[in-house]
């Protein structure tokens, strides 16, 4: 496994095909240096005795000792342990840990990869390469990301009936040794600080789709990829420091300007029934690693609001145990739905018209059912989250003075006299306090944070999209009719569950 140090090293190393705010930047940029410091602590964490036994995992494949992040599940304790290894490290005030989402596709891949080459028998060999590629992507502990999101263009119309076909990626040629592809990958997380992007389709595809139906690897500083990246970090503090490096995220626009790839590169190539199914299944596993991250969020969000409370000096108001409660119950079932998630995993998938069918070589999905409603639940209330914050705190976090007046000789006993509410909390560390508070509710960094919590992984109608589809209402309806005495009641439905 490499350290932080031979990561970041290993990054220099890689071609110019960044830009940001107009000028093509290295990827240890000093503006990325704080999504380095969060991405970095993933190579720290195996080296810490008490994390080491959740950050690592023997190798399927190998059985090496590998990063868990590299690894394919295959039991329901992997996917226990990666939800509380993405919970754990997310808890570290870190707040997203970014490297899920590689993480979720090699797990997606592996099973579509497999489930492909069966339905070709034995033309291809799909699943072969991911193996290949799999087995360097462990030996050399190396940072994935997945690209899925597509520009879209007309988002009412189907990827076959826009007027521009590049809107969603696709192959334009394919030739004896490889394809070239063509199109945009949006709000692809981490692309600029990882070592390789792992591509798969955005939705469910016709069969006069195959163009689109498309899984492939390239490393992130490949020919005719360019990256339009977007910066995301807390201010910059000199004076009143926080308790880790600083901290921030990227995401970028990947295009893809006809890309040669080479066969060996591709686990998907117009087989348009299981790119469709790779692309619910990326976003099953994606749901499930929300379960992990988003309740570590919700943790961090209980500490501000209870500490707001106190420092306000209102901890004994009635609404204050109601807003704490909230808070609570949406951490704690997020949790709880990922945790049963986990334990109700299957190598199946749920196939529409069919139910539960194996899928994949063994490898463990989670429960969608459950994945889908905990992903939803979390994602529908980060707002509400911060309205409650907001009710907590008052008006301060958002005009709190700045950490360099605060400290200016001439102000900053008439800021600590003025800005003092709780006499019992050293203004020091009420300073601090609000300062971090201000951070997480009224940053540009919140905007990010609070909208890459409601859409990631799918929008809240995606997941409702998913339960009513897969949920067995007609069992219910059985139930009611059965008890109305419209049906007569069928003992072995109803044991089901």
């Amino acid at each position: 496994m490499r350290t932080k140090d031979q990561y970041i090293e290993g990054l220099r190393k890689m071609k110019r095909n960044l830009y940001f705010n107009g000028s093509k930047i290295d990827r240890d940029d000093e503006e990325q240096l704080p999504s380095l410091n969060v991405m970095g602590f993933t190579f720290d964490a195996p080296h810490i005795p008490e994390l080491k036994d959740l950050c690592t995992v023997k190798s399927h494949l190998t059985g090496e000792t590998i990063n868990r992040f590299c690894h394919i599940h295959q039991s329901q304790q992997d996917l226990h342990n990666k939800q509380d290894m993405t919970r754990t490290l997310c808890r570290t005030g870190r707040m997203c840990i970014q490297r899920c989402m590689g993480t979720d596709a090699i797990n997606a891949v592996y099973a579509a990869s497999f489930e492909a080459d069966k339905q070709n028998n034995g033309s291809t060999q799909y699943h072969k390469n991911f193996l290949q590629w799999l087995t360097n992507f462990q030996k050399n502990d190396l940072v994935g990301c997945c690209a899925q999101t597509d520009m879209k263009g007309e988002r009412l119309k189907r990827p076959s009936e826009q007027t521009d076909p590049d809107m969603y990626l696709r192959v334009v040629e394919k030739k004896s040794d490889g394809i070239v592809v063509r199109g945009c990958k949006l709000h692809i997380s981490e692309a600029s600080i990882a070592d390789e992007i792992i591509v798969v389709p955005t939705r469910i595809l016709g069969q006069d789709e195959q163009q689109f139906a498309v899984s492939f690897a390239v490393l992130a500083d490949y020919d005719g990829v360019k990256q339009v990246v977007h910066i995301h970090k807390i201010r910059k503090r000199t004076l009143y420091k926080t308790g880790n490096p600083e901290i921030g995220y990227t995401d970028s626009y990947v295009i893809f300007d006809d890309v040669f790839i080479p066969w060996e590169r591709v686990f998907l190539c117009g087989e348009y029934v299981h790119g469709g199914a790779l692309a619910m299944l990326f976003a099953l596993f994606h749901r499930h690693s929300y379960s992990g991250c988003k309740p570590a969020i919700g943790d961090m969000l209980l500490g501000l609001a209870s500490l707001a409370a106190r420092h306000n000096g209102i901890s004994k108001a009635p609404h204050i145990r109601e807003i704490l409660a909230k808070i609570i119950m949406i951490t704690e079932l997020g949790y709880a739905a990922g945790f049963t998630a986990s334990a109700k995993s299957k190598p199946e998938i749920y196939v529409p018209g069919i139910g539960q069918m194996p899928y994949g070589p063994g490898s463990y999905i989670p429960n969608s059912i459950y994945a889908n409603v905990g992903r939803c639940l979390t994602g529908e209330a980060v707002f509400h989250e911060q309205e409650m914050l907001c009710n907590i705190a008052g008006g301060l976090p958002s005009t709190f003075p700045y950490e360099a007046d605060l400290a200016n000789p001439e102000l900053k006993p008439l800021l600590e006299k003025y800005l003092k509410r709780n006499p019992k909390i050293p203004i020091a560390d009420q300073l601090k306090f609000w300062l971090l508070f201000a951070e997480v509710t009224c940053s540009s960094n919140t905007g990010f944070m609070t909208y890459g919590s409601y859409h990631g992984g799918g929008s809240p109608i995606m997941e409702q999209i998913a339960i009513t589809m897969q949920y067995d209402i007609k069992l219910r309806e059985h139930m009611v009719n059965a008890a109305a005495g419209i049906e007569k009641l069928d003992m072995g439905r109803i044991t089901k569950f």
